[in-house]
């Protein structure tokens, strides 16, 4: 599982992660706390977050959005 902490675009970033089709992960959301963001993960979960933040980043919003990708 990972986590992604972000106060804004949430709704954007559990689309880009539910829709990524890279072949390599497959990211299905899980579950809202508070800012934090839990999905279940295929493949190695540490791997998973590092593409997580690549591909946010990615995004025209994604540069100056401040947020945290981690596995757990």
């Amino acid at each position: 599982m990972i986590t992604i902490a972000s106060a804004m675009q949430q709704e954007e970033i559990k689309k880009l992660l539910e829709n990524y089709d890279g072949g390599d992960f497959t990211y299905t959301f899980k579950e809202k706390k508070g800012i934090k963001l839990a999905f279940d993960v295929t493949g190695d979960k540490e791997e998973a977050a590092k593409k997580a933040k690549e591909l946010i980043k990615a995004q025209p919003w994604g540069g100056v959005l401040f947020f945290q990708a981690a596995a757990v």
